[in-house]
């Protein structure tokens, strides 16, 4: 008699994951024993009555897996019919994906990467004040070195350039903020009514969406709507990683957790590491905030223009996806988007969550997981112009 174990793995992708080699992470892996069993068979006939295993990503990168291990065998994947299900969305799901959404202004996005330039030209700078003696001394003529007086002090002429450019995109940014908490204020008062969407059969993993879509209201400012689903992966809950990679909440956190900060992380949220970072600045009253939290790992089904009236068949992303998946390690997670174009003020999503099942047979092919930095400011929710 062996035991028949559930395997859940993951390597995460941390905030901003570019910067991070996939391999230096550790893998978290929680095991759940379902029970004892004579035989490979009656352990497989179990597996019947058991969420289907799946495999996203490689061990050397990104990952998420769930497997099952009988008498040290991986069994095979089970063949399932459409299979959907039952646990609640994660608490994630209920503050952050659900409900009315601005998209932020564009100018936050380009002035990181003003600022990024700006830094570079300030490093080089430096750099040429620094050798700038040996140039002189070997002759080679010099410019930018003359001194300007402000106040007490003096400056050389390079820095009278450089130091504002360094400065200008951050001031501008404290600006973009405040606009962006009068554009939220704003919205809130309007209270809108949330979109009547009526889905016209089970959602599947590989089938298309079926959908019609009603609004109680639309707006004299609305241009037109837009339609489309997408899945990703949620971050783990923190306090699930840190218990599957041995580490104390009260030590030092693993590699690519950052220390979680007050008011930001809560338990059962998220893993903790975007610090706040992850969107403009928002109004404290709105729990979850006002700007979508774009998942890290994530593909893009198709979209569909809104027409009153039509049906709505939405492709599914390919390759093929497994269905929703929730538990505090392993959270697949599938969402309906409608963007509303406005003549002022920026589009507006309102985002609905799905419960897709996985579709049969559960083969998968996706080796290489499409990433994204995890801004807000840089989530593209596409619209078919």
């Amino acid at each position: 008699m062996s035991d028949l174990i559930e395997e859940q793995r993951i390597r995460y992708p941390p905030f901003e994951p570019n910067r991070w080699r996939p391999e230096a992470l550790p893998i978290a892996e929680h095991h759940v024993t379902i029970g004892s069993f004579d035989s490979k068979d009656l352990a497989l006939e179990e597996l019947n009555s058991r969420c289907p295993p799946f495999k996203l990503g490689e061990d050397d990168s990104w990952m998420i897996e769930r497997r099952y291990r009988y008498d040290d065998e991986i069994l095979s994947a089970v063949q399932h019919d459409h299979w959907l299900e039952s646990n609640k969305f994660p608490r994630i799901v209920k503050r952050q994906r659900r409900g009315w959404y601005l998209i932020p202004n564009p100018i936050h996005n380009i002035l990181r990467k003003f600022i990024n330039s700006v830094v570079i030209v300030l490093l080089l700078s430096l750099a040429y004040l620094a050798i700038s003696p040996i140039l002189m001394l070997f002759g080679i003529p010099v410019y930018g070195l003359n001194s300007v007086r402000w106040g007490l002090l003096d400056y050389p002429i390079l820095a009278t350039v450089v130091i504002p450019l360094l400065f200008a995109p951050l001031l501008i940014r404290v600006l973009a903020n405040l606009i962006e908490l009068r554009r939220q204020n704003s919205f809130l008062q309007r209270n809108l009514e949330m979109p009547d969407i009526q889905f016209l059969k089970d959602s599947v993993s590989n089938e298309h969406l079926s959908l019609e879509l009603k609004f109680p209201e639309w707006d004299a400012g609305w241009i037109h709507a837009d339609v489309t689903w997408r899945v990703g992966i949620l971050p783990p809950a923190r306090e699930s990683l840190l218990e599957t990679l041995g580490r104390s909440t009260q030590r030092q956190p693993p590699p690519g957790l950052s220390t979680e900060l007050p008011h930001h992380w809560e338990a059962g949220l998220d893993d903790g590491t975007a610090g706040g970072e992850d969107a403009p600045m928002e109004l404290q009253q709105v729990k979850g905030g006002l700007y979508l939290r774009p998942m890290r790992i994530m593909a893009q089904g198709s979209v569909q223009r809104w027409n009153e009236g039509e049906t709505i068949e939405l492709s599914p992303p390919e390759p093929f996806w497994p269905g929703t998946v929730s538990s505090p390690l392993l959270r697949i997670h599938w969402e309906c988007i409608v963007r509303i174009e406005r003549e002022k003020g920026g589009a507006l999503l309102w985002v609905q969550p799905l419960k897709v099942a996985h579709h049969s047979p559960t083969e998968l092919d996706l080796r290489t997981l499409p990433l994204h930095d995890g801004r807000s400011e840089s989530d593209v929710i596409p619209s078919t112009h």
